[in-house]
């Protein structure tokens, strides 16, 4: 059973979109908060799967918990449900699983629904595959799934509002969010360098100061990748450095 947790301060709102919900026939447990405090609270007690967010929250903002979430060991998908549409690419850069804006539409839920469950599927497959001993992965590009060996991948990154997946021989642009290529990506190869890149700790050639206790990391192609203070000391206590 799919778990749904809707944050809005609204409550015409929170019952439009509870009501679309029920009428796409899912099997789900949906429930409500109206602000920040209530929804880390059922967060704690009920661990949906799905989150629907608004961003304006009597004067707390959606795109707080978005961030704090992406601290919990298994977060919640996010999709932002709001009545602005200035948001879209931000939402994209905390790794939104999608973005709604009112008055909802019940084939655009579908939508996401079926969004959901491919990214959550993905993420089983991978987790298996992982398991299993076999390290592909596979990319949506454009219309069309192609196949990488993860030994391949130098670097997974949000550049220009989309992301990018780079090898040595290619750069591919791929519909799904880092946070999901992150999860696909097995953890003794690959780190958080930054929120906006996930890097092979094989490909780094050198590291090179900046400011404020933040660095560059210079790869074997030559790209050059930053690290955040946030992630910093991470990655110094991986490297032995």
């Amino acid at each position: 059973m799919l778990r749904v947790l809707i944050v809005d301060d609204e409550m015409l709102a929170r019952d439009e979109l509870a009501y679309l919900l029920k009428r796409t026939n899912e099997e789900m447990e949906i429930n409500e908060a109206e602000n920040i405090e209530s929804a880390f609270d059922q967060m704690m007690d009920q661990k949906p799967d799905l989150l629907f967010l608004d961003v304006d929250l009597s004067g707390e903002n959606g795109f707080d918990i978005a961030k704090r979430l992406k601290k919990m060991k298994h977060p919640p998908a996010v999709v932002f449900a709001t009545a602005y549409d200035q948001y879209a690419l931000k939402a994209f850069e905390v790794d939104a699983l999608d973005y709604l804006t009112k008055p909802f539409d019940e084939e655009r839920i579908q939508q996401t629904l079926k969004k959901y469950k491919k990214v959550n599927r993905d993420i089983v497959e991978t987790e298996q595959n992982s398991h299993a001993g076999q390290h592909k992965l596979a990319l949506s590009v454009g219309e069309s799934i192609v196949i990488v060996d993860t030994k391949d991948i130098i670097y997974a990154g949000t550049e220009d509002g989309h992301v990018n997946v780079k090898t040595f021989d290619h750069s591919y642009t791929v519909s799904d969010t880092l946070v999901v290529i992150e999860k696909k990506l097995p953890d003794s190869d690959f780190i958080r360098v930054h929120r906006s890149f996930v890097v092979n700790t094989e490909y780094i050639k050198e590291i090179q100061p900046w400011f404020n206790s933040t660095y560059n990391l210079i790869m074997k192609d030559g790209s050059k990748i930053p690290v955040s203070r946030t992630y910093a000391k991470e990655l110094k206590k991986l490297l032995h450095i």
